[in-house]
């Protein structure tokens, strides 16, 4: 059994939502995992403890929130090398928030992530829940692979 960590920022909730449903999803795999609010990293030490890491913000005006590119910018001394990662958000019109944390776990921090980020508008919309909770499932999936 893995622990992950999930922090998310949100505007509107809908982004602590999906973290919600993708904790759900590592439980059910038999996975720990804590779910915060980007507000709660203060710095790179409240990073440690875990096997995984799950960084989620909405996309605002084409953007993550600016919570998000600071606790990004303050995790590069976390040494999150070949940890599991995933990296996902909510959006209204565009969703690039999701792939550029994606990218920055995978390329800059040089993460062990899954097949790609997760966007979606809301987790009650289009099957939403079950992708959240699937997503979940597929990272503590290649937490207990690790």
């Amino acid at each position: 059994m893995g622990k992950a960590l999930i922090v998310y920022a949100t505007r509107t909730g809908a982004t602590k939502d999906i973290a919600d449903l993708i904790a759900e999803g590592m439980r059910i795999q038999g996975c720990e995992a804590d779910v915060v609010n980007v507000s709660s990293i203060k710095n790179e030490s409240d990073l440690d403890g875990y096997d995984a890491y799950v960084f989620g913000s909405a996309t605002y005006h084409g953007e993550m929130m600016q919570a998000m590119k600071t606790m990004l910018f303050m995790a590069v001394k976390a040494n999150l090398e070949q940890k599991v990662g995933g990296a996902f958000g909510a959006f209204g019109w565009s969703g690039e928030a999701p792939d550029r944390i994606y990218d920055t776990m995978k390329n800059i921090y040089k993460m062990d992530m899954v097949s790609g980020p997760l966007r979606l508008k809301s987790s009650s919309l289009g099957g939403g829940v079950q992708m959240a909770q699937d997503y979940g499932k597929e990272i503590a999936e290649k937490l207990m692979e690790s």
